[in-house]
């Protein structure tokens, strides 16, 4: 498969199970990502953060292939179905998140290098680590941050 058409638009309510399976079946396939939560607490998670606000999702086809959750400049929670993974939908929500706020900030575990590569192809800088004592998972985790487009251009002139 190569470059599918992504369709982006705003979590409904009815998305949450679809969005609830693609994070849990992270959380389950992932070997050191521990497994706290069921899949019906995930979905009522998921739901929340779309009761909220927050969560933009990913389309192929009219089915839910990803979703990114944002509250604000942090990016809570992106996700996408693994055979969908590398073929653009990731880079598609983040620009769409990118066009919403002037700088963004986001956590991801520091077992997760793909997560890394991506978040530092993407101008993301890290900014911390830590050993985990203020995440669920009591996972070491590292704090990333996009500076956005006029601070980029205003480090690039600076250097």
């Amino acid at each position: 498969m190569t470059n599918p058409a992504f369709q982006l638009r705003p979590a409904r309510s009815t998305d949450a199970g679809k969005i609830g399976e693609i994070l849990h079946r992270f959380a389950t396939d992932t070997p050191w990502m521990p497994n706290l939560y069921t899949g019906a607490e995930t979905i009522g998670f998921c739901g929340q953060m779309i009761d909220r606000g927050w969560v933009m999702i990913g389309q192929h086809n009219h089915e839910v292939k990803g979703f990114l959750a944002r509250d604000e400049q942090e990016i809570c929670a992106l996700y996408i179905h693994p055979d969908f993974c590398g073929h653009g939908l990731g880079r598609a929500l983040l620009d769409h998140a990118k066009s919403c706020s002037a700088q963004l900030e986001l956590w991801t575990f520091q077992a997760n290098t793909g997560a890394q590569r991506f978040c530092e192809r993407e101008g993301f800088h890290e900014q911390e680590r830590t050993e985990g004592a203020r995440n669920e998972e009591q996972l070491p985790d590292m704090r990333y941050r996009w500076p956005g487009a006029s601070s980029a251009a205003v480090q690039g002139s600076a250097q």
